[in-house]
C-alpha cells in the first residue's frame, strides 16, 4: 500500500514570494526524490488573487532545475481554517507569521514552524510524519526563536536570487529528511 501524500501548508506574509518559492520547490523536489507531498501556499496579510511578481520568476528561473511551466497559475491566497484542518505540516517564514498563526489559527500550533526548524530539525526516521512532526513539540516553542528567511520584498534582484537560492537548499533538506533518509 503506497503512503498517503504529505500535505504541507507553506506561507509568507503576502504569499507573493517566499512561499511560492518554497511551494513550487518542494512540489518538484518531493516527486523527483518519490516523497508524495501535496502543497499549498498561503499568507498571513494577503491582497487575494495575485499573481506572482516578476522578481519572484526571475529567481525561480535562477535555480535552473526547475520546471516553471505552471507558475502562471499561482494566485496569492490568504491562509484559512480549511487550509490548517487539512495541514500535516504548516511551514513559515518568519516570528511573525508563527505569531499570526498562534493567534488566528490557534489549533494549528503543533503542527507549524518555520521552514527552517523544520527541515534542520525534523527526525527523519520513517515513521508516519505526524509523529515525527509531533516530536518537535511545536506548540511549545517560543514565538522569538524562530529562525528567519529574510523577504526579499523591497529588495533588489540578488535579494530575491539569494532567497530562491536559500529556500532551494531548505527545500532540498526537508524533502531529505521527509524521504526518511
Amino acid at each position: 500500500m503506497e503512503n498517503p501524500a504529505i500535505k504541507v501548508v507553506v506561507l509568507c506574509t503576502g504569499n507573493a514570494a517566499r512561499s511560492p518559492m518554497a511551494g513550487v520547490m518542494l512540489t518538484q523536489l518531493g516527486a523527483r526524490a518519490g516523497v508524495a507531498l501535496e502543497v499549498r501556499t498561503g499568507g498571513t496579510h494577503v491582497l487575494e488573487h495575485q499573481p506572482m511578481g516578476m522578481r519572484t520568476k526571475m529567481a525561480l528561473e535562477s535555480i535552473g532545475t526547475l520546471d516553471l511551466s505552471q507558475i502562471g497559475q499561482h494566485r496569492s491566497h490568504q491562509v484559512t481554517d480549511e487550509d490548517c484542518q487539512w495541514a500535516d505540516l504548516i511551514l513559515v517564514m518568519e516570528p511573525s507569521h508563527l505569531r499570526y498563526m498562534r493567534q488566528v489559527h490557534p489549533s494549528a500550533a503543533a503542527k507549524t514552524a518555520s521552514l527552517i526548524r523544520v527541515a534542520e530539525e525534523l527526525p527523519a526516521d520513517g515513521r508516519p510524519v505526524e509523529l515525527r512532526v509531533e516530536s518537535l513539540e511545536l506548540a511549545a516553542l517560543d514565538l522569538e526563536s524562530e529562525p528567519e528567511v529574510v523577504d526579499p520584498a523591497g529588495g533588489d534582484d540578488d535579494a530575491y536570487r539569494s532567497c530562491a537560492a536559500e529556500l532551494h537548499r531548505l527545500c532540498d533538506l526537508l524533502v531529505e529528511r521527509l524521504a526518511g533518509s
